[in-house]
């Protein structure tokens, strides 16, 4: 009897291994996407991703769709009309003095519309005959697991996961004899190309347009290859493979000559899930938030799910677009570039208080790998020595033209070096700061400081500036006068480049820094509206970009903290955005009002703007498209684009209600609503390297507890309302508690 109850326990517990999958590993959470059927569209698919290869599930003509994207498909073929004598930053000032600035419009503006390369291109798709499985009853994603489920009312599931570390996709079928035929649909280049002139940017172009030759497939037993040819001597290949009866993967590769498949280690559909959920736990387990408010959290989850999606070192930073291209025959809107006058800053602003600082270092990696490319452009059309950056580029960081008074903007390196600054701030890596921090902000200074020109009084000024994307793209758009935007980045870069100098023990170069920070002059503000665009212009019109309020956020050198000036300052800024009304925001104004509301400690107010963001500015899927999609009016703009920078911005936002330490200070639940009474979040980073966790409880806080990653000084403001007590040694003055730390010190906080 004994020897039949140790076979029938061996039984049970062989049974519950076979059922231990991937199905039974897929924990819900506040932050998934559920839907009763599959999107229509392209850009509402369920988005799959691992930072260099992307996919979208959705359905297209009662097909099951799966969108293949890879980061570093780019048709990189150069902008003939960059290299002329005129491309110089000195030429463009003279136009526009001569008033003979159409001039500059069309030999540099319009073939950024025109033409449709450089751009990103899309890979392929997939697509399985699902006629015969009859109705869907739900598809769900699983923020948590990366991992998207379909499941029809017959009981039919489809299971699909972007690898998380491995260059591979993969699908299932489960409750099916028999894989159902799987065809590999190419995107429609076609080498005849076709004639539409009236194609442009935003809308794309058709993909014909580019020319290719067709791509060949080749089908096998095993599978299919797809090899593409593109501009020049570029090819990809698509691989697809099945796996058993029920699996299939795919995988995309790249490279001019002999192509090879990627390694895929010999994964199958259920050894490969246990790494990629490894990662995902990992990436998880970084940082948390608990908000009372179910939008605002289901919205922060997805963002951060997306950003995990999309955002790797080693792989390309995040475009506009990052892995998810159009899958619509059109190049994606704005060709799906690196757009530098807002939307790659945006991308990257959650990485640092959300503790993802190893996912955000592809950005600045990127950065410092394209120096060169920086440089040439510098020393080509500025003429000065040091480094700037085109304010829209290539994959490689090469130029690609557009608004010239954005996409060669005098001060983008200014605001990419905010980047290197806050990874050095938020890290506390001192190599980082010696050879990358520092150099970078050095020689943007350099830049700046060759570029100037003497202006009214002893001061300093720009030949000509222009605050993005004030007046668009007219002669207007560039000013006299130093605008507010060009200035505080100015004003910030070499007052930076003088605190690390000094940092790194450079007293003779921080000194010179300081000196030349003192050669320019003040912010341009009005007594009533606050910050202007410029001495002579005033914020008077509604507008998407707030370019003239940098210094407030996000460079912070405007600052609550900084006393009663800087406070009516923000004061009456913030007011006047909302006197004068959101008619032409897009959705990325709303999730930086947010910030600003917060950085204001407006907490009920971030949260509304936060709000209506993720409600009106939103696909079903998450996707920020710039147009209010929700006929309440909230702005007058009701496209729908598809770009990811509100949507980073938005997760940025909610990090700023519960943490600051821009200042130096550390607060917790800096800007909540006051009917937040239960909130709470875990290790969310500040600067100093400091991983901070605490918990709002009935209207007080009950805890906090901070972790040191390379030690120093601790100052936090006192978020206790009672006597409180800690678990090491503190000292209390007024209202800021201060305590020293070593590499790896725990203090915690709480209620007596």
């Amino acid at each position: 009897m004994k020897y039949l109850q140790i076979i029938f326990f061996l039984f049970l517990f062989v049974s519950c291994l076979e059922k231990d999958d991937i199905s039974s590993r897929l924990p819900i959470s506040r932050g998934d996407l559920h839907f009763e059927g599959l999107a229509q569209s392209w850009d509402e698919g369920i988005p799959l991703g691992n930072g260099m290869l992307g996919a979208l599930i959705w359905q297209k003509e009662g097909k099951l769709r799966i969108s293949l994207d890879r980061a570093d498909l780019w048709d990189l073929r150069p902008m003939a009309n960059l290299d002329v004598p005129e491309w110089k930053f000195k030429w463009v000032y003279e136009q526009w003095k001569n008033n003979t600035y159409k001039e500059v419009q069309d030999r540099f503006d319009a073939p950024y519309n025109k033409l449709p390369a450089p751009t990103k291109i899309p890979g392929a798709a997939l697509e399985i005959d699902i006629s015969d499985l009859g109705e869907v009853e739900y598809v769900h994603l699983y923020v948590k697991n990366a991992v998207c489920e379909i499941k029809w009312k017959n009981g039919v599931r489809f299971l699909s996961y972007v690898h998380a570390v491995e260059p591979v996709g993969w699908f299932r079928f489960e409750g099916l004899d028999n894989l159902p035929k799987v065809k590999l649909m190419p995107p429609p280049y076609d080498a005849s190309g076709v004639d539409n002139e009236n194609a442009n940017s935003l809308e794309g172009h058709d993909l014909r347009r580019l020319g290719y030759e067709s791509g060949t497939i080749t089908e096998t037993e095993r599978g299919i290859n797809y090899i593409q040819p593109g501009w020049g001597d570029f090819k990809y290949r698509v691989d697809v493979r099945r796996a058993g009866t029920n699996e299939v993967s795919w995988t995309i590769s790249t490279g001019s000559k002999e192509m090879e498949i990627e390694n895929r280690s010999g994964l199958n559909f259920e050894k490969g899930y246990v790494s990629h959920l490894e990662w995902w736990s990992d990436y998880w387990s970084k940082s948390s938030v608990a908000l009372p408010d179910p939008v605002l959290q289901k919205q922060w989850m997805l963002e951060m799910y997306k950003f995990g999606s999309a955002a790797r070192k080693g792989a390309p930073p995040i475009s506009l677009q990052a892995v998810w291209t159009a899958d619509n025959g059109q190049i994606p809107p704005w060709k799906g570039d690196f757009h530098h006058d807002l939307n790659t800053q945006l991308s990257y602003w959650p990485a640092y208080s959300g503790n993802h600082l190893e996912e955000a270092e592809g950005f600045v990696d990127w950065l410092w790998e394209n120096k060169p490319i920086f440089k040439s452009y510098t020393k080509s059309y500025y003429e000065t020595d040091g480094l700037n950056v085109p304010g829209v580029s290539t994959l490689r960081g090469e130029p690609m033209g557009g608004w010239i008074q954005y996409s060669f903007g005098p001060t983008v390196s200014a605001w990419l070096a905010h980047h290197f600054y806050l990874h050095w701030r938020y890290s506390g890596d001192r190599d980082f700061l010696r050879d990358r921090a520092y150099p970078w902000i050095r020689e943007v200074a350099v830049h700046l400081d060759q570029l100037s020109v003497p202006g009214a009084g002893d001061y300093k000024k720009l030949p000509i500036s222009s605050s993005p994307e004030i007046h668009d793209n007219s002669r207007e758009a560039w000013f006299d006068q130093t605008t507010n935007f060009d200035l505080a980045l100015i004003k910030w870069t070499l007052g930076k480049a003088a605190e690390l100098a000094l940092e790194l023990a450079l007293e003779e170069e921080a000194s010179r820094w300081e000196s030349k920070l003192r050669e320019w002059p003040e912010l341009a503000t009005d007594p009533v509206t606050g910050l202007k665009f410029a001495p002579d212009e005033a914020y008077e019109e509604s507008h998407r970009h707030f370019s003239h309020l940098m210094a407030f956020h996000p460079l912070g050198d405007i600052d609550y903290s900084n006393g009663k000036r800087d406070q009516e300052i923000i004061n009456n800024t913030v007011s006047n955005l909302e006197v004068i009304g959101t008619d032409w925001w897009t959705g990325y104004s709303f999730a930086w009002m947010g910030n600003l509301k917060a950085r204001a400690f407006d907490g009920e107010g971030a949260a509304d703007y936060l709000r209506k963001f993720a409600t009106s500015f939103c696909l079903p899927n998450s996707f920020h498209v710039n147009g209010d999609q929700s006929g309440k009016g909230f702005s007058r703009f009701t496209y729908r684009p598809f770009t990811l920078e509100g949507n980073f911005a938005f997760a940025a936002g909610v990090n700023e209600m519960l943490l600051q330490s821009h200042s130096g200070i550390i607060h917790v639940f800096s800007a909540i609503p006051p009917d937040w009474t239960n909130v709470s979040f875990e290790q969310l980073r500040a600067e100093g390297a400091f991983l901070v966790s605490a918990k709002r409880e009935k209207g007080q806080v009950t805890f906090v507890r901070i972790i040191s990653d390379k030690g120093g000084g601790l100052v936090m403001k006192n978020p206790f309302t009672a006597n409180f007590k800690a678990n090491a040694d503190f000292d209390l003055a007024g209202d800021h508690i201060t305590a020293i730390m070593n590499p790896g010190d725990v203090v915690e906080f709480s209620l007596k």
